[in-house]
């Protein structure tokens, strides 16, 4: 298990991973609230660029490269998810319940930051950062990833179909590997019969019909194992948003619109 760290800066704390000890990269608590990247990114790296994006729960994920200059018409750039292009860019997502993901490249210095809901995750969103990453060069073995604090699955109810929507990618992939049927036709009820059989451990049963929980964070492990990863390549931080209000904002928890920000440098010459 990778060791979690807090970090002091400004008289607060936020949260690191060992993992990701070469980049300089944060986990951010509510006490943070409302600072924004532009501010928040000088405790990571003060002369580094900041990046971010306009998130709408999709898997579009982008580069710097892609995002509208400093005299933007449109505003931020929709997607989910960002990928560098070059050393020292800060790339940052905000989130709540949902899961934050950074990546880093141990051999070319490039990172990412994802933000990983169930609708990113059941479109199969980090996978998608992933295959980006290895266009621009990335070996699978050099990849490590944090996934941040989020809600926790032993308190997250969700509907079946909410569930068989995140658990579909995996099966899928599953299906592919082994020369399965493909899953399409499978309805909700059986999909979810099928990821309990398969013993999901993102999956916990609810006692009300027709509801699951649900761990997004342990969705996002399950689908980078099957790209191949291996699990020592992967940390999830021992925190949860719902369980910890002192802490970190959740949306499930408070029906408000507050988000903690996560974000991370890109090192080293890419040589892309």
């Amino acid at each position: 298990m990778a060791d979690w760290y807090w970090r002091p800066w400004q008289g607060q704390e936020f949260l690191t991973c060992g993992l990701l000890q070469p980049w300089p990269h944060g986990f951010f608590t509510r006490q943070f609230w409302p600072r924004l990247p532009p501010d928040l990114g000088a405790a990571l790296a003060a002369d580094a660029t900041v990046q971010r994006v306009k998130q709408v729960h999709g898997n579009r994920v982008l580069c710097p490269a892609d995002l509208p200059g400093e005299n933007p018409t449109g505003g931020l750039a929709e997607a989910d998810g960002l990928i560098s292009d070059r050393a020292q860019q800060s790339l940052w997502v905000c989130s709540a319940d949902c899961s934050p993901v950074l990546i880093g490249d141990r051999a070319t210095g490039q990172v990412a930051a994802i933000h990983a809901g169930w609708r990113g995750t059941a479109q199969a969103i980090v996978p998608v950062a992933v295959s980006k990453l290895q266009a621009q060069g990335s070996r699978l073995e050099d990849l490590v990833v944090a996934i941040g604090p989020a809600i926790a699955g032993s308190v997250y109810q969700v509907a079946n179909e909410v569930a068989a929507a995140v658990g579909r990618p995996l099966m899928t992939q599953a299906a592919d590997n082994d020369g399965a049927v493909d899953d399409g036709a499978v309805d909700d009820g059986a999909a979810i019969e099928a990821l309990f059989e398969q013993d999901h451990a993102f999956l916990l049963p609810d006692e009300n019909p027709g509801k699951v929980r649900l761990d997004v964070r342990l969705a996002n492990l399950e689908q980078l194992v099957q790209l191949g990863l291996s699990r020592e390549q992967v940390a999830v931080a021992p925190h949860c948003t719902f369980q910890e209000p002192d802490r970190f904002f959740s949306y499930r928890r408070t029906g408000e619109k507050q988000v903690q920000w996560s974000g991370i440098v890109s090192q080293g010459s890419l040589g892309i």
